[in-house]
């Protein structure tokens, strides 16, 4: 399914939505969970959405439904607790990874991509709730370490493997800055420990398109030791949504009660109104009521007098 263009207001879900893209293939539950992370972001942004925002959003809707539907026995799409332990032995994996590559001065353009994309995935752990205190150090450092490694590679240096160390001997709490658009901005200036896994899983021969083999990362993923989470109080659903923060509907100014009256409409009027129907089911499927009643009213202002209230 192709998407409609990311506006510049919902610039920052584009990285969730790239992270996405890559991994439609490889791991559709990265790239299920990924979206869903973003249209949450995005629908938080404004409260008034513009069209081209509205465009977006509701694509992601429905691709999130069919996704779900084509997906319904993947306990991962399915259940928030089997989706957690998924993303978090995916982003153990990157991250072990980068960071083996990185104490072994394997630097290039696959060691940005490992670290910046476990950040990513870090990010969307969010969705379940507060990251435990290891998942969060983890994503700290991992953006960090991108964005350091990468500005390093890009101006000619050679990166200092693991933690940064001070004149002193101890770990130097000044982070790199980054200046490019491409690797992710660092936190606030923080000291991160040695990061020394006990038994840290075999990384990967190779990447393929820039992140590792689909195959040789779930069969190392599963031989990961158990990651500790805190289960989600309310496993197999969707975090409700504020109302507020929804999609705006165009809200006919009657509504027609009498069931009796309808018009002669056209193949692509009773085409739209299957459309207000589906994205009302939608809406029901993230517990957004109001905007599944607005498409519900359009729909049936559409069918009884041909005019679309949009």
């Amino acid at each position: 399914m192709s998407f409609p263009e990311c506006p510049a207001s919902l610039k920052s879900i584009q990285h969730y939505l790239k992270t996405a893209a890559e991994h439609d293939n490889r791991d559709p539950v990265v790239a299920y969970w990924c979206r869903l992370h973003a249209l949450q972001t995005g629908l938080k942004l404004t409260t008034k959405k513009t069209r081209e925002e509205s465009a977006l959003l509701i694509a992601l809707m429905d691709w999130l439904e069919e996704c779900k539907r084509i997906n319904k026995d993947n306990d991962a799409i399915t259940n928030e607790v089997a989706a957690q332990a998924h993303l978090e032995n995916y982003a153990l994996k990157l991250f072990l990874y980068a960071d083996k590559q990185d104490r072994e001065q394997n630097y290039g353009k696959n060691i940005v991509k490992a670290f910046y994309t476990a950040g990513m995935i870090y990010d969307v752990l969010c969705t379940f709730g507060e990251l435990t205190d290891e998942a969060a150090q983890n994503r700290k450092y991992a953006k960090w370490k991108a964005a350091y490694i990468h500005n390093c590679l890009k101006n000619g240096e050679t990166p200092v493997p693991g933690p940064m160390q001070s004149e002193d001997g101890g770990e130097n709490s000044e982070e790199p800055t980054s200046d490019s658009q491409h690797a992710p901005e660092p936190t606030q200036p923080q000291v991160f420990p040695t990061v020394t896994p006990s038994t840290p899983p075999d990384a990967p021969s190779s990447f393929s398109n820039s992140l590792p083999d689909p195959n040789a990362a779930m069969k190392a993923a599963s031989q990961l030791p158990p990651v500790p989470y805190t289960p989600d109080p309310n496993p197999g659903g969707f975090i409700p949504y504020d109302p507020s923060q929804q999609p705006q509907v165009a809200q006919p100014s009657t509504y027609y009660g009498d069931i009796s009256s309808t018009a002669q409409l056209t193949p692509d009027q009773i085409a739209k109104a299957q459309k207000y129907c589906k994205w009302a089911s939608s809406a029901l499927n993230y517990d957004d009521i109001k905007t599944a009643i607005g498409n519900l009213k359009n729909a049936l202002e559409l069918l009884q007098t041909g005019r679309d209230p949009a």
